[in-house]
């Protein structure tokens, strides 16, 4: 989830649907065009959207870094998110609704446990690598 008006379509579609889906905010740290996410300075309002939101339950907080070659590298965007989601606690945010740090990839993962991630992506160490996309 990284818009605020993405969060109030889910909610309105949950409300109908009578479900209870739990969400993860992406952060956008690091400012890449290529990716999605809310940047840092927005995200506090999105986090207490969620937190106000009738069915959507926040669960926590995701960041896809920046592509590195060398996994270290990705450290402090993993760091950065642990220490967005601490500010956020400590602004009031129920540490129950940030219990998630969705983080690190099948390159990166063991460096991103390492700086707290409790969700981790490994689709590529698992199915390989996908083929290149299609140009237009």
């Amino acid at each position: 989830m990284d818009s605020l008006s993405l969060l109030q379509k889910l909610d309105a579609g949950a409300i109908e649907a009578g479900t209870r889906p739990q969400i993860l905010l992406q952060v956008d740290l690091a400012g890449e065009v290529t990716k999605f996410g809310v940047p840092a300075a927005a995200l506090n309002a999105l986090a207490v959207a969620a937190m106000e939101a009738t069915a959507v339950q926040l669960r926590g907080l995701m960041i896809i870094p920046p592509a590195v070659d060398n996994p270290e590298d990705a450290r402090p965007w993993f760091a950065g998110l642990r220490d967005v989601r601490d500010s956020l606690i400590a602004g009031g945010i129920p540490s129950s609704a940030l219990a998630e740090l969705s983080m690190g990839m099948s390159h990166d993962f063991e460096v991103a446990i390492g700086e707290g991630a409790t969700m981790i992506r490994v689709g590529t160490a698992i199915f390989g690598g996908r083929p290149p996309a299609a140009q237009p």
